[in-house]
């Protein structure tokens, strides 16, 4: 369908989830469950990102020698803009947010250019180039219909399947309990997370109803209650954390150097297709239909605006979770005002810092056994965007050197040694090069006579 005529695109996305939502009410977006089940399910998803929200911060706080305080201070306001973003994405403000079951968080992407910026120019110079690449991200939101001829779905679903392969490294790290711990590996660790592994694989397949959509939840619990014995519950932050405090505006400050704008902005701009693979995976993973093109550029546009709001307040730049992506897929639980709920709980935890403290006390390897699920959920999610694409010569080469690159650069960083810091750290990450070869490749190679020019999202 042409995107000349967007409305009449999104009028049959509309038919489309009717048809789909009247069969099974929780893969409507706009099915507000009962609060004895939308609250626990939307703790469900704070728990999925509660602890990758927090080790952007307590990274480059490390890196920039702060005190801390100060690092405390950083972890609380990324809690509290991770809950006003996902508020914003989930119930809209005018034009902002996909209205979609979205959990936004402190990006890693952004975390291998923050950190030589952080190491020489200071933290102000983080949150000045933030500040202008988020701007940048909402401007192609805002032009969205126009630049979506770079994201057809041989693009967007070769995004997700990346996304979702790229992130079994950083699960199998909370498997083995976590980056840089010193028992790494340990038997218990592992232990912990096969039990956390089978209780959820085992409530989301064998059960019905609640039990099944809780899974994730339900085994994260199971996993506290067995840590609990072993000595991996640590509630030593809780004693030490206050009641209350508010965020501060322009606490660490801004400064405009324009290497780090330039550097920033750059991944802001490439981090698009990052969000536009996650808004495509939540979609299709939880109300099974595709995106529309106002809901693409929405979501777009907050994520963008979230990084600049999130830079006054002393955060890092936002953007959707894609472990929460697979959560969604994985419980079938499409309702954004469970996602809300959960936003809600983020901005609390934000305000009060003891409720934070006892959510990070959960063991890396519990929350390992869970999201090496979710991570898997996404790449098999990326699959089933890739069947809306015609599997000819020309796509399959897209496809293939777009996993080549992703994979194959970060395994090998000694090809580009020699390369300047900058270029290196994004090749570095996988996922920029192989987005943008997916994206370049798209548009030079010629187009079979049975592949359409599909400039949009593919209708099933």
């Amino acid at each position: 369908m042409s995107l000349d005529s967007p409305e009449r695109s999104d009028s049959s996305h509309q038919f489309e989830e009717n048809q789909i939502t009247n069969k099974n009410p929780l893969r409507d977006v706009d099915y507000f469950p009962p609060l004895r089940k939308a609250i626990p399910l939307g703790i469900q998803h704070v728990l999925a990102m509660f602890v990758s929200n927090a080790a952007v911060p307590l990274i480059i706080a490390g890196t920039a020698g702060l005190s801390g305080a100060d690092t405390v201070f950083l972890v609380q306001m990324a809690m509290f803009v991770a809950g006003i973003a996902t508020l914003v994405q989930t119930l809209g403000i005018g034009p902002l947010g996909a209205r979609l079951p979205i959990v936004m968080g402190t990006s890693f992407g952004f975390v291998p250019v923050m950190i030589p910026i952080a190491a020489n120019q200071g933290l102000p110079a983080v949150f000045g180039g933030a500040l202008i690449g988020g701007l940048a991200m909402a401007v192609v939101g805002l032009c969205y219909r126009r630049l979506s001829v770079f994201f057809p779905p041989v693009v967007s679903g070769t995004f997700v399947l990346l996304i979702g392969i790229l992130l079994l490294p950083v699960g199998f790290a909370y498997v083995g309990g976590g980056v840089g711990a010193e028992d790494f590996g340990s038997p218990h660790h592992l232990l912990l997370a096969a039990l956390v592994f089978v209780v959820t694989v085992a409530f989301h397949q064998f059960c019905r109803g609640f039990l099944s959509e809780a899974a994730v939840l339900i085994g994260i619990l199971v996993g506290c209650v067995a840590a609990a014995p072993m000595g991996l519950l640590d509630f030593s932050r809780v004693a030490e954390a206050g009641w209350f405090q508010l965020p501060i505006p322009f606490e660490i400050g801004l400064a405009f150097d324009p290497a780090a704008i330039l550097a920033i902005t750059l991944m802001a701009v490439v981090t698009c297709a990052e969000s536009i693979g996650d808004i495509s995976g939540t979609a299709i993973g939880g109300a099974e239909r595709e995106p529309t093109a106002r809901e693409l550029s929405g979501g777009v546009m907050a994520d963008g605006l979230s990084s600049s709001f999130a830079a006054l307040f002393g955060a890092f730049p936002q953007i959707s979770f894609s472990q929460n992506v697979g959560l969604v897929a994985l419980t079938g639980v499409a309702s954004r005002f469970v996602v809300a709920l959960g936003g809600g709980f983020l901005v609390l935890a934000g305000l009060v810092p003891k409720l934070g403290a006892l959510v990070s006390a959960i063991p890396a390897a519990a929350l390992g056994g869970a999201v090496i699920i979710m991570f898997g959920m996404i790449a098999s999610a990326g699959v089933k965007m890739l069947s809306h694409a015609r599997f000819n010569k020309r796509n399959m080469l897209i496809v293939g050197v777009s996993l080549a690159l992703a994979i194959g650069l970060p395994a090998q960083s000694g090809l580009y040694q020699g390369a300047p810091q900058q270029i290196g750290v994004l090749l570095e990450s996988g996922l920029i090069p192989g987005a943008l070869a997916s994206i370049m490749l798209n548009l030079v190679l010629p187009r079979a006579d049975d592949d359409p020019a599909t400039t949009g999202p593919a209708e099933p």
